[in-house]
C-alpha cells in the first residue's frame, strides 16, 4: 500500500502533461510543459511546521470555506495562501482521497484551463 506522497505523486502525475521536480526545497508538480509549465501541488514534508501537506490553487472562496469547514484538514499555506492556495493536510485524520483527487483537478485546471 502506498504512503500518503506516493499516492498524491501518482494522482499528479496520471494528469497529462505533468512533471516533477523540486522547487523550494520540496517535490513539486507542474503542469504543461517547457516555460509554460506551471506549478499546481507542492509538497509540504513539514515545511516551516509540523505537518505533512500539500499547497495548490484553489477556486475562488474555496480556500476560506475550506478551512472553516474543516480546520484539522485545511490551512491557510504561508506565502500563496494570500493568493487563494490551500493547504491540505496528509496526515493527523483519515484522508478522504476522493476528496484529495478533486482538489488535485481542480488545481490542474486552474493552471490549465483544462479538464
Amino acid at each position: 500500500m502506498a504512503g500518503p506522497v506516493d499516492r498524491l505523486r501518482e494522482l499528479c502525475l496520471a494528469l497529462p502533461e505533468v512533471s516533477e521536480r523540486i522547487s523550494h526545497g520540496e517535490p513539486t508538480r507542474f503542469a504543461g510543459a517547457g516555460r509554460r509549465a506551471r506549478v499546481f501541488v507542492m509538497l509540504a514534508d513539514h515545511h516551516h511546521d509540523d505537518r505533512l501537506a500539500f499547497w495548490c490553487p484553489a477556486p475562488a472562496g474555496a480556500q476560506e470555506f475550506l478551512v472553516a469547514e474543516a480546520p484539522e484538514r485545511y490551512f491557510r499555506p504561508p506565502y500563496v495562501g494570500h493568493r487563494g492556495w490551500v493547504g491540505v493536510r496528509l496526515d493527523g485524520p483519515p484522508v478522504d482521497w476522493a476528496r484529495i483527487e478533486d482538489h488535485v483537478g481542480d488545481a490542474y485546471a486552474l493552471v490549465t484551463g483544462l479538464r
